[in-house]
């Protein structure tokens, strides 16, 4: 199994997700394309169908780019969900907002993760990406509290490295200090 970080963000640095709508529907994609069993369109035709070799470990979506932390099973199919999700996202975002062209800036961006620590600091990285973190909603970090995540996120696989999900949590908002000093000590140098 492979774990990937992906990123990506909108064409100019300009908005992807505009409305509370927006987030849900890009959301909404992850169930359409990962759920147990095969959704189909309005017109009864099956959307492809990629939960046996993909599965979500994290998420943050911005205003203008999101990250998504990845289990790939199997090699082809992270691009295909990846391509299956922007392209029915800029649809929709385009058909909405009544605009064409692209959406997004390029093709998304992947680094591969390799080692477990890193792996947690990935996930803490992803989470701390909103200034006000713990409450975001457009986040999977309630899922790593108490919150039954949805079939298409797998919080465990982080969770399991921890003794309890209060421990993920304080390892999260340790960083969240540790950053916020770091930040002051450079301000305070730079007058000096």
């Amino acid at each position: 199994m492979r774990t990937f970080l992906y990123y990506a963000r909108g064409s100019n640095r300009q908005k992807i997700f505009i409305e509370a709508a927006d987030y849900k529907y890009f959301l909404a994609l992850f169930e359409r394309y990962l759920s147990a069993k095969q959704a189909r369109g309005k017109t009864g035709e099956p959307y492809p169908h990629y939960f046996e070799h993909v599965a979500i470990i994290a998420y943050c979506l911005m205003a203008n780019h999101f990250h998504l932390l990845v289990y790939q099973k199997d090699i082809p199919f992270l691009e295909k969900l990846m391509r299956s999700v922007m392209t029915s996202y800029s649809r929709y975002f385009n058909l909405k907002y009544k605009r064409t062209g692209s959406l997004f800036e390029g093709r998304y961006k992947a680094v591969r993760i390799d080692n477990d620590q890193y792996l947690q600091h990935i996930t803490r990285y992803i989470h701390l990406n909103p200034r006000l973190w713990k409450n975001y909603r457009y986040s999977s970090l309630k899922y790593y509290r108490d919150i039954k995540p949805p079939i298409w996120l797998k919080p465990e696989s982080i969770l399991e490295l921890f003794s309890s999900s209060d421990e993920y949590i304080e390892f999260v908002a340790n960083y969240e200090e540790l950053r916020d000093m770091i930040t002051e000590l450079k301000y305070q140098l730079a007058d000096r």
